[in-house]
């Protein structure tokens, strides 16, 4: 089973946009960042376009952040790539004679609830600023060779 990195690389895509927001960013240039392809790029910030996290011109590649890196969440984020997707998944498919496997799915149902709920209270909590400082410092600490 393939685990989505679109959360993950429009997290990426958002701050790379606010770091070298004062540079030419092409689909081209942000995809070497997150090494995948520019039409996954371009795909990617069509989404957070239509969710009003980015602004973009036809045929330019000047991208902006459509609102202050405070004022967008993690779960903004979240919500406007993966959407209604689980976070955990369940195995529906069980011996409903067994002990265990009639009665993993509604235990587990339980557990993944709570920390798909802790998970996106955490998102909410966490903005891009959040985000793009801890880059800043992790980028310092490695040019001083700390780590």
């Amino acid at each position: 089973m393939r685990v989505s990195t679109r959360f993950s690389d429009s997290v990426h895509i958002l701050a790379f946009i606010k770091i070298y927001q004062d540079q030419r960013l092409s689909s081209e240039s942000i995809a070497n960042s997150v090494e995948t392809s520019p039409v996954v790029v371009r795909r990617l910030m069509s989404i957070l376009r239509e969710n009003g996290l980015i602004a973009t011109k036809k045929g330019t590649a000047e991208p902006k952040l459509a609102k202050d890196p405070q004022d967008i969440t993690l779960l903004d984020v979240y919500l406007a790539t993966e959407g209604e997707r689980q976070l955990f998944t369940l195995d529906t498919n069980t011996n409903p004679d067994c002990i265990v496997g009639g009665n993993i799915q509604k235990v587990l149902g339980t557990y993944y609830e709570d920390a798909k709920m802790a998970a996106l209270r955490k998102f909410n909590s966490v903005s891009l600023k959040d985000i793009i400082e801890t880059i800043l410092v992790e980028q310092k600490a490695k040019e001083h060779n700390i780590h």
